[in-house]
């Protein structure tokens, strides 16, 4: 069974940790992390979710196992979920932050890649049902008839604000 490191308010790791599932105790927090892909079009790489796991869209993300760090949660959350490899170089960090009120530190990245055909890519079924290339209206348009998981909406809607500013670069 999966652990997960937990951390104090300044996000320092505390030495302790609680499994999967687990609610995180009072005064301690988790991290989370999601990554945004941009194809060369412009759309992003998005997941349709389990029923299991709400059965909403969202990005890819999850929680790094005990022992990884922020960039080897999402390279490792990456792969299991939708059998994609990232370059680790070509990640961005564009927003890191922390919710008192979901105990959780939140580490988003973008990276700019293309994906050959996202038809043959292993998906991890107890979590994903399947992949589409969308549009920031298309996903807006979900989220508006509340098929996008909101969560993952709010930290797409920083990343807009991000790639406004021309931080990509």
């Amino acid at each position: 069974m999966e652990q997960r490191d937990l951390y104090d308010i300044n996000r320092k790791l505390t030495g302790k940790t609680i499994f999967k599932g687990e609610p995180t105790p009072e005064g301690s927090y988790i991290n989370v992390v999601l990554v945004f892909i941009q194809n060369s079009e412009g759309k992003f790489l998005i997941q349709k979710r389990s029923e299991r796991k709400n059965g909403k869209f969202a990005t890819t993300g999850g929680h790094p196992k005990s022992g990884e760090n922020s960039v080897q949660g999402i390279l490792s959350e990456t792969k299991e979920e939708i059998g994609l490899d990232l370059n680790p170089n070509d990640l961005k960090l564009y927003y890191s932050g922390r919710s008192d009120a979901q105990r959780v530190f939140w580490d988003d990245y973008y990276i700019s890649m293309d994906v050959d055909d996202i038809k043959k890519l292993p998906l991890q079924k107890e979590e994903v049902d399947s992949l589409c290339w969308l549009s920031t209206d298309e996903i807006q348009s979900l989220m508006k008839d509340d098929k996008f998981f909101k969560n993952h909406y709010e930290e797409f809607e920083i990343l807009l604000d991000w790639l406004r500013k021309g931080k990509t670069k």
